[in-house]
């Protein structure tokens, strides 16, 4: 019986983490979840996974601390011997105009969304490089590449996090871990609920609907586990969006 890939998601019970979680247990991972708090939602989530057939666990802790950060990864590698997979998937939003935006809007949004990125992947990636195998693919945006009003923040981040995928999959291919990203367009989820206009949305999207988490997962478990020859890439989830 061929061992089991074990892929970590952080911010993994809820929305495209979640589904995410869902689409690599049914292609036969055991799944490590992330998040802060929420102790109901990742009970629920872990079930859901379970029900799958594999493993799953929670562990609670903020990838925007440094510290809590190196400290679980390390408990996670004892009790589960490796992460074959890391999903940097956590993100928050702060929306505003960028001469109102305040320090902590701007730090919050940078902290949760591209400096917990380089703490896990940071961790992780010793223990990938020791066993010279790994995949990494990191939740960026559209707006993180063609930049949007009203979110300099999130756009900076998401940005931010196209230039580290680009960095260390040069880095790291050598040592045999793959390094991608996905750019998700509107999406149906707790983020985008409250977007207005959304019929006028609709007109700027050739497939004439916004997507789900579900079309953002299989993407991801595309990169995670089946393009073995692919690395570096970004792919816009977007339904055409950005043509």
């Amino acid at each position: 019986m061929t061992e089991r890939k074990i892929a970590l998601i952080t911010g993994g019970n809820r929305g495209i983490g979640l589904s995410t979680a869902l689409e690599l247990a049914k292609a036969g991972c055991d799944i490590v979840v992330n998040g802060i708090g929420e102790e109901e939602t990742a009970i629920d989530a872990l079930k859901q996974i379970r029900d799958l057939g594999v493993n799953a666990y929670y562990y609670q802790f903020d990838v925007s601390k440094n510290d809590q950060v190196e400290t679980s990864i390390e408990k996670i590698i004892a009790n589960h011997g490796k992460i074959d997979v890391l999903i940097n998937n956590a993100g928050i939003t702060k929306d505003g105009l960028f001469v109102r935006m305040d320090a902590a809007q701007w730090e919050a949004v940078i902290n949760v969304n591209l400096s917990s990125a380089y703490y896990v992947t940071h961790a992780v990636i010793k223990h990938m490089m020791k066993v010279r195998q790994g995949s990494i693919v990191s939740l960026s945006s559209v707006v993180g590449l063609h930049g949007n009003a009203g979110q300099a923040n999130y756009s900076a981040s998401k940005a931010g996090l196209v230039g580290l995928t680009k960095s260390l999959a040069k880095e790291f291919g050598s040592r045999n871990i793959r390094v991608n990203a996905v750019a998700p367009g509107f999406i149906q989820t707790a983020m985008t609920a409250d977007l207005t206009n959304t019929e006028e949305y609709m007109k700027l999207i050739p497939l004439k609907r916004m997507g789900t988490p579900e079309d953002v997962a299989k993407v991801i478990k595309f990169l995670a586990l089946d393009a073995e020859y692919v690395t570096g890439q970004v792919l816009e989830v977007s339904g055409g969006l950005i043509i």
